[in-house]
């Protein structure tokens, strides 16, 4: 009895010894990498031959890539597979966040990573190749996909709806291409679909339709044809749909007004036609805040049930072809701030219930075919800073006083509304500064008001073309310390235009169609010498007036210059060689003057030169050889008796 006693206590423990020691070595094998998912990863990092964040560095224990940085295992079951692989580009610190980058090809052996739920590769920049086509074969456990923001190109191959897991997918801002994948409507628990910023073409899967549980669904700037899917009313879960800059046509699905829960809609930039066929009852879309239907071919009137779109704050319907009246039952959105009506058919009144919309701070209807009289409702809208009303049938004669109630106002666009006589000092009594004023295409007499510099601290825009404006341009003008944009083509100024050329900030400067006869020859001294920075004007245009004089060398200080055109004046000096300097120059019209002299070589430096015009002036010799002056057509150097060489005829 005892002697078996111990013997049966020996076994208990010689068996205990060995269970022990098995267990010891599970765990040693649990810990150690997996050889396939050492292998994917060693693949993936020898593809990366460059890392600014120095992770991959890191990666040097082959035993422990469980620790290696970006890199977590399974830890719940023992198998110690890799089951996420996050190394975004955008890297976030306690203090601070930066774009890190790496550059190389995806390997195709991150397939090997079997068990893998998360894979995160997103903004690394430089990360090119291809999505691996065998995806779908061999991470069927994946959950998210973040592959946004490199230099992805090829197709997405139809495998990835072998996926049945996925939730996110993020593929945007790469270069890929081909149709998009039909197996993409497999994934039924998809929640984000990100494939926008890429070159897709083709259309877009019906079975699309199919993603009852997808929230968002982004595939703007593509190439993708075809209609919209006529099912897409079943996506009830969608907050966010963006078709947009695509060349998608048809019409809009009836059943879009069936999208219960979305909040943000665009399909601007496209080339669907029809009305707009939502909402089809009061009840309908009631979370949308932000529609985008512009710059496509709808036609139609604005459904009065807009108005029952309680949550809007931005609307464009612009660039279509919709006409009637503008419902006043817009009035009732009480939550909007902006409404983009503009070059559209749309006729009638501004109805009166736009005075409700306190909300409103952009409001524009221009180029539309509405009358007046202006609503004296529209008064109230006291958080409206930009209201643009230009190119209607309005026949305003004056500028309305109620402007000055608007506490909030500072861009003004009243561009051929047929106002009339001198500018009305009203504007001067305007609470907000102004930034914004157009009042171009009217017909305002006088001079240039010198009350303007009341706004001398915020307005960077100022258009007066287009009228009967007479006299100078005031002194007072180079008050204008904050003014971009100086607009007064086409009016009966004369003069000098000196004062303007000292402005710094402007970019933009047309005086083409006036009477002015000097200011040119006053550059050099506006320069005011080498120790003044050079000018950032990108455009001037003084075409078509009645200077005289030299063009003198500085005009080569305006290194900014992308458009010159001196054109139709009595300009007489010999082509200054500083033009050379105008590297950025794209257009140069010289034609119609008294330069003379030869063209000089140093224009040959002007290799971005698109546009030229030196006909109809004075000038001699050998056009000179090589790009871009020879490549222009032979108008160009057309009216000068004395030029010879290509495109002319050969030198003598």
């Amino acid at each position: 009895m005892g002697i078996r006693y111990c013997f049966w206590v020996l076994v208990f423990l010689i068996h205990n010894v060995f269970t022990l020691g098995e267990g010891h070595d599970s765990v040693k094998v649990s810990m150690s990498c997996n050889p396939d998912d050492l292998e994917a990863l060693t693949s993936f990092k020898s593809g990366i031959s460059y890392d600014s964040s120095g992770r991959l560095m890191k990666w040097v224990d082959s035993l422990s890539c469980c620790k290696w940085e970006g890199v977590e295992c399974d830890n719940v079951t023992g198998s110690g597979r890799v089951t996420v692989l996050r190394l975004p580009g955008f890297i976030s610190t306690d203090e601070t966040v930066f774009q890190s980058q790496m550059n190389g090809i995806l390997s195709p052996s991150i397939t090997l990573l079997s068990s893998l739920q998360v894979l995160d590769l997103s903004g690394l920049i430089g990360l090119s190749g291809s999505i691996p086509p065998s995806i779908g074969l061999h991470l069927q456990n994946l959950t998210e996909l973040y592959l946004h923001g490199n230099n992805l190109t090829g197709q997405v191959s139809e495998s990835i709806g072998m996926l049945s897991k996925l939730e996110q997918i993020t593929l945007h801002e790469n270069r890929l291409s081909g149709p998009l994948p039909s197996s993409l409507g497999s994934l039924i628990n998809l929640k984000s679909l990100y494939l926008n910023a890429n070159k897709f073409s083709g259309v877009i899967p019906d079975g699309i339709s199919n993603l009852t549980r997808l929230e968002y669904l982004h595939l703007e700037d593509n190439s993708l044809t075809g209609n919209i899917p006529e099912r897409i009313g079943n996506l009830q879960a969608l907050k966010e749909l963006d078709l947009s800059s695509n060349l998608l046509s048809g019409k809009i699905p009836l059943s879009v007004a069936d999208l219960s829960s979305i909040s943000v809609m665009y399909l601007n930039d496209n080339s669907l036609e029809g009305s707009i066929p939502f909402p089809s009852n009061q009840n309908q879309m009631q979370s949308l805040g932000f529609l985008r239907l512009q710059l496509n071919r709808l036609s139609g009137k604005i459904p009065a049930t807009f108005g029952s779109l309680v949550s809007l704050q931005r609307v464009s319907l612009s660039y279509n072809n919709l006409e009637g009246e503008i419902p006043s039952s817009l009035g009732n959105l009480s939550s909007l701030s902006e409404l983009y009506l503009s070059e559209n058919r749309f006729t009638g009144q501004i109805p009166e219930s736009f005075g409700q919309l306190s909300q409103l701070n952009l409001l524009d209807v221009s180029h539309n075919l509405i009358e007046g009289p202006l609503p004296l409702q529209m008064s109230s809208l006291q958080n409206v800073e930009t209201l643009a009303l230009s190119f209607n049938s309005l026949n305003l004669n004056s500028i309305p006083n109620w402007l000055t109630q608007l506490s909030s106002l500072s861009r003004i666009y009243l561009a051929g509304c047929r106002i009339e006589g001198e500018l009305q000092e009203l504007l001067k009594k305007i609470p907000n500064q102004i930034q914004e004023l157009d009042l171009s295409s009217n017909n305002i007499t006088g001079s240039i008001p010198t009350w303007l510099d009341n706004h001398s601290t915020r307005l960077y825009l100022l258009n007066l073309s287009r009228n009967s404006l007479e006299s100078k341009i005031p002194d007072s003008i180079s008050n204008l310390k904050a003014l971009g944009v100086l607009d007064l083509h086409s009016n009966n100024l004369t003069g000098s235009f000196s004062q303007v050329l000292d402005m710094g900030f402007l970019t933009f400067l047309d005086l083409s169609d006036n009477s002015f006869t000097s200011g040119i020859e006053e550059i050099e001294h506006s320069s005011g010498g080498e120790e003044k920075e050079s000018p950032v004007i990108q455009l001037l245009n003084l075409s078509n007036n009645l200077l005289k004089g030299k063009l003198t060398p500085t005009i080569g200080r305006f290194k900014s210059l992308k458009i010159l055109d001196l054109s139709s004046n009595e300009l007489s000096s010999e082509l200054p060689e500083a033009l050379s300097n105008l590297r950025s120059l794209e257009t140069l019209k010289l034609q119609k003057n008294k330069f003379s002299g030869e063209i000089p070589d140093e224009y040959l430096k002007l290799r971005e030169l698109k546009e030229l015009d030196l006909s109809n002036n004075l000038l001699v010799g050998e056009i000179p050889d090589g790009k871009p002056l020879s490549n222009f057509p032979p108008s160009t150097y057309s009216g000068n008796k004395g030029l010879c060489g290509k495109p002319l005829m050969p030198c003598k």
